[in-house]
């Protein structure tokens, strides 16, 4: 599907797109993704139906935008948190070309990297919607809507919604970027570690990492950690504290929300041994899924970590 082609027949005729290749139905769903009852009641809304003043992108893009549906994508999402943090991947596979200001008709367009090239994937602005919440991805701001429409362009190019619950963050990066990736078990992580995070980080490249457990689950510990759930790893830094330095990682959960509670954690005791020009630099207190942590609790609370980049 030619994206400009279609916008401008679209816009010729006045009329708004409705993808038939990806329809507004349930087998864009996908058939077990939710009980019978509840696939029926799902509606389809385009944004312009859902807000007045709508935008694809508002004041830039950002990890904090995303808010995890139903769907169990954070393996997806986990790496898109990622992708925000480097805008030369990110206009890639979020064109600019694109907007409900401009030429609206429906209709929008995200590029993935699959089999050595990339790919142009073309949708309608429809978004799927059960007991009026988002099934999708939730803009935490009411009217910024790049997240919902790339995570439906994903889903069209996996075949369904339902082939987005559960998946390898691993792989979403590779789609993301075209880069390549390198996997570290945190069972048995190698001994510069916390080396291998600070070039990473400072290379700029994307980061993520994940729990064990079932991620069907989804069973939040009593230390604010989710089992079988995918992270993005959004810094990592060496700062003074007491007479040495401290190895410290920041890492942000997909749901928005649901943080680390123990050390380094937003309110914990330690940050008051932190010199205060660091601590104000570093520490955002906010609930909204971002916390640190040390580099050995890291390895205790995950178990792997990704790092990719756009050469080896």
């Amino acid at each position: 599907q030619d994206f400009k082609d279609l916008r401008a027949l679209c816009l010729s005729q006045g009329l708004l797109f409705e993808d038939a290749t990806f329809p507004a139905h349930i087998s864009s769903i996908g058939p077990t993704l939710l009980p019978e009852e509840k696939l029926r009641q799902i509606q389809w809304k385009r944004p312009t139906e859902l807000q007045r003043n709508p935008y694809l992108i508002m004041d830039g893009v950002s990890r904090f935008d995303i808010m995890q549906g139903e769907i169990g994508d954070c393996w997806m999402l986990a790496a898109l948190g990622s992708l925000t943090l480097r805008k030369q991947f990110l206009e890639n596979v979020l064109p600019k070309d694109q907007g409900f200001q401009d030429n609206y008709a429906g209709i929008f367009h995200f590029r993935f990297w699959q089999y050595g090239e990339w790919v142009d994937v073309v949708i309608d602005d429809r978004l799927p919607f059960l007991n009026g919440r988002y099934l999708s991805v939730h803009p935490r701001t009411s009217n910024e809507f790049w997240p919902s429409l790339l995570e439906k362009a994903y889903a069209k190019l996996r075949g369904s919604y339902q082939n987005l619950n559960g998946g390898y963050l691993s792989d979403a990066l590779v789609d993301l970027t075209g880069g390549v990736q390198v996997q570290f078990s945190l069972k048995d992580p190698p001994p510069d570690l916390e080396e291998i995070l600070k070039a990473a980080d400072k290379s700029r490249c994307l980061m993520g990492c994940s729990t064990s457990g079932q991620s069907r689950r989804n069973i939040e510990l009593r230390n604010g950690i989710v089992q079988g759930h995918a992270y993005t790893i959004t810094g990592a830094v060496k700062i003074p504290y007491k007479n040495g330095w401290k190895h410290i990682i920041r890492i942000w959960n997909p749901w928005g929300h649901g943080e680390w509670k123990g050390p380094w954690s937003d309110d914990s005791p330690q940050w008051d041994r932190v010199d205060p020009e660091y601590r104000e630099a570093l520490l955002r207190n906010k609930d909204d899924g971002e916390f640190w942590m040390s580099c050995e609790n890291f390895q205790e609370q995950f178990s792997w970590l990704y790092i990719c980049n756009n050469t080896p």
